[in-house]
């Protein structure tokens, strides 16, 4: 099949034209004896040509300003002027048509594009609303359950009247902590939050963050170990206050997960030519393969039930994550169930 085009168009045409305006003079010749056919045969050209030129004019005209005004609307609606440039340097079809065609499909790819971007914020906006709720649901119905217990006579009962009141403060708190931690994350993504740079010992600062968990790693029977290897000065460019958040939330977060007589949380550090990597061990229950590309989300917890158990505000890990990103380093994680897990990220060296 023939491409429809307006050169295509106004050839057809004039060719049309020429043959009739031929055929014409043809039949004057025969009428006629008389005329040349030399004369007719350059008018017939003369009349493809001219016909040709302005009947190509004269739709290429028209299509320009009919379809000028919806091209430079689609251009415009093109994020940065993105439309103009993309094709620079690039074989671009010289047919307007084709140009408009080719417009209008990669605007219409950006539209499908930004509703299946709209689509999906709509459904994490739906999930983080439901796992917030649920998370504060927790501790709104326990308070609840305290006063009213309170409320009914259990103030007068020496027994349980402290006891309740502790019970509603822990559940006060771990509110508390779960809307700072929401602050925390929303200042990490506006850019609110500036990060303070400076050089310090992060072997020195994994001492402390193992002395300030050191309690909760003896109830739950699991050793913090610095790996041999590390013991010397790690100096790094980094924030310091952010860096300690980083490593108290990791070492948290394995020692909630390690379980036996064996259990152990061990830090390494690993020179990588400008950088150090960093990893964070366990030797725990490890994680689902199917968990590992979410355990960096809001609330999101591989097992539920127990991580509730044990506190917190299911954010840990999204505020490790937005921390190394504000250092514009990279943070991931591997597993394997039964044996472990390890987070590994990179510091700028000082």
């Amino acid at each position: 099949m023939v491409h429809s085009s307006p050169k295509n168009i106004a050839l057809l045409n004039a060719l049309i034209i020429s043959v009739i305006f031929g055929l014409a003079y043809s039949a004057l010749f025969i009428i006629y004896d008389n005329i040349p056919v030399e004369p007719g045969i350059l008018l017939t050209t003369f009349v493809f040509l001219l016909s040709y030129i302005s009947i190509n004019y004269s739709i290429n005209k028209f299509i320009y300003a009919r379809i000028k005004v919806i091209y430079k609307s689609i251009g415009m609606m093109t994020t940065s002027g993105k439309r103009e440039n993309k094709h620079k340097g690039e074989n671009r079809p010289s047919d307007v048509l084709d140009i408009v065609n080719q417009v209008v499909l990669e605007w219409g790819k950006e539209q499908q594009d930004e509703i299946e971007n709209l689509k999906k914020g709509a459904k994490y906006r739906r999930e983080f609303i439901g796992n917030l709720s649920h998370e504060l649901k927790t501790p709104i119905f326990n308070i609840q359950g305290y006063i009213s217990t309170l409320l009914e006579g259990g103030l007068e009962d020496d027994k349980i009247n402290r006891k309740f009141l502790q019970k509603s403060e822990k559940s006060i708190n771990r509110m508390i902590a779960l809307v700072d931690d929401l602050e925390y994350i929303s200042k990490l993504e506006t850019g609110e939050l500036k990060l303070k740079i400076e050089d310090f010992d992060l072997s020195r600062m994994v001492n402390e963050v193992y002395e300030f968990l050191e309690i909760k790693a003896a109830k739950n029977n699991t050793r913090l170990v610095l790996h041999p290897n590390s013991l010397r000065n790690i100096n790094v460019k980094a924030d310091k206050k952010r860096i300690r958040q980083v490593l108290i939330n990791l070492v948290d977060n394995a020692i909630k997960y390690t379980d036996g007589e064996n259990s152990r949380v061990t830090i390494v550090f690993y020179d990588f030519h400008d950088k150090y990597l960093i990893e964070v061990k366990d030797n725990g229950i490890g994680i689902q393969e199917a968990s590992l590309l979410r355990v960096f989300e809001r609330f999101y917890r591989t097992d539920s039930g127990r991580s509730r158990d044990e506190g917190g505000s299911g954010l840990g890990l999204a505020i490790v994550k937005h921390i190394i990103e504000a250092h514009q380093q990279t943070i991931s994680v591997r597993s394997n169930e039964g044996e472990g897990t390890t987070f590994s990220f990179t510091l700028n060296k000082a």
